[in-house]
């Protein structure tokens, strides 16, 4: 039995065995919400009768886990604003790269960095100077499909 909770979310079509069970276990309650099926599914009888006892049934959207921020956040999108790869951040962290990465996509707009991360006009102009590809990846030290992009965009 919880005093202090005034607001749950069902998932359940409400009966008279759980209106009971949740009016004992929460004897303040002041408003159940549920999805809409569960709410069109549920009698008026019901739904009536906790109306009475001035408890608001209501239809509530809860789709998915809700946003939680780890303790660690910040300090990836600091990494991440200085510059730092994805692996190395993986590692200074000692968590999963694709966690780095769903964590960059979640705080895209946080990030102070530039779309445009390598320079086009210097991989331009050392393929001019006559380097290859692969020469040009390695001195730059980005992938090699980067610079085929980058040489191959008009």
């Amino acid at each position: 039995m919880d005093e202090n909770i005034t607001s749950i979310h069902i998932t359940e079509t409400l009966s008279l065995s759980k209106v009971m069970t949740l009016l004992n276990d929460y004897p303040n309650l002041e408003k159940i919400s549920c999805s809409p099926s569960v709410y069109n599914r549920t009698s008026e009888k019901y739904i009536d009768a906790l109306n009475q006892l001035d408890v608001d049934v209501v239809k509530e959207y809860h789709w998915g886990a809700s946003k939680q921020s780890c303790d660690y956040e910040q300090e990836l999108l600091d990494l991440a604003s200085e510059g730092y790869k994805a692996r190395e951040i993986a590692e200074i962290l000692d968590i999963t790269i694709n966690r780095v990465y769903y964590l960059l996509r979640r705080n895209k707009t946080k990030l102070d960095t530039n779309t445009k991360k390598y320079d086009y006009d210097e991989v331009k102009s050392l393929k001019e100077s006559g380097l290859k590809p692969k020469e040009i990846s390695e001195k730059l030290d980005i992938p090699i499909r980067t610079v085929y992009y980058i040489l191959n965009k008009k």
